[in-house]
């Protein structure tokens, strides 16, 4: 008898963090009914898929106040996954103790330094010791377990209620639309323009007839140490009217003081104008990776 190959009607999907962690919330906002993995650090979540382990990673990658997740897209780079999609979830920050604390009583703050910064604000209104800690929910995580008298986290609401922390100020955050942009990662799809995931699995469906999302192309791209190199590089969009949202450098790894320049592009990377600009763009750079090509998240 031949093994059920029929894909499981709830994939596990891992993401660096603890449950009530934001990165969990993206999970539950981009999978119908996901079975989550949680785990320690950004690293982890693509071995997982790599292995095996879990059929999609969730990872951000953007913050409106705090800006890009520097850590993730050199993992990107070193990995040989594919962003299938991407989701934004608001970011809502509170601050959260034991039971019975008082504002007046709290020394230490905890929470990772994306969320301290986010809230810097309101946390530079008080003589605090602000501490980094992993994870948002990995701090609320901390202060229950510890029974730390003066600490409090920096954390969701939802990560102060599952760990039994009371909120003591909601709202911090200092930007008010605060929010974070996450990517799904996968591996490639045994076929050329398929997808690895089940449309099943995910919580945004297009009906029959429903017309064709907004799409996103990620990429990343090296050129020569020349003058002018990166300007016929952008040049290539720029003459075929491609919108790059997003532009950014990173250490390239490979040479001392070179860089690459990660994009993202608001087109279809399967239409044949992107593909004749990408053919172009191979032909101006030293290096030119697609990362993924994937519909564009909603706002919330």
């Amino acid at each position: 008898m031949e093994a059920d190959q029929r894909p499981p009607s709830r994939p596990a999907v891992a993401y660096a963090g603890e449950p009530g962690a934001f990165a969990e919330d993206a999970v539950g906002a981009f999978f119908a009914a996901p079975a989550p993995i949680p785990l320690p650090a950004f690293g982890d979540v693509f071995d997982a898929v790599e292995t095996g382990r879990a059929l999609a990673g969730v990872l951000p990658v953007e913050n409106v106040a705090m800006g890009s997740i520097r850590e993730v897209y050199d993992l990107l780079q070193e990995h040989e996954l594919v962003i299938v999609g991407e989701v934004v979830v608001p970011v809502r920050l509170s601050l959260a103790a034991l039971p019975g604390t008082r504002l007046e009583a709290v020394e230490r703050v905890y929470s990772h330094v994306q969320a301290l910064g986010q809230a810097d604000r309101f946390l530079r209104s008080r003589p605090w010791a602000l501490l980094t800690t992993y994870n948002t929910a990995g701090a609320a995580k901390m202060v229950a377990e510890r029974r730390e008298p003066g600490a409090a986290a920096v954390a969701s609401p939802r990560a102060a209620e599952l760990w039994g922390l009371e909120v003591l100020v909601r709202d911090i955050q200092s930007e008010p639309e605060n929010r974070t942009r996450f990517v799904v990662v996968a591996r490639p799809a045994p076929s050329a323009g398929g997808s690895p995931l089940d449309p099943a699995w995910l919580r945004r469906q297009a009906g029959v007839g429903a017309p064709k999302p907004p799409m996103r192309t990620t990429l990343v791209f090296a050129t020569p140490n020349t003058p002018g190199a990166l300007h016929r590089c952008l040049g290539v969009f720029a003459e075929r009217g491609f919108n790059m949202s997003k532009l950014e450098s990173r250490p390239s790894r490979s040479r001392p003081w070179e860089y690459v320049f990660w994009v993202d592009l608001d087109v279809d990377g399967h239409d044949p104008a992107t593909r004749d600009g990408l053919r172009a763009l191979e032909k101006t750079a030293q290096m030119v990776r697609v990362l993924g090509i994937y519909p564009r998240a909603e706002e919330p």
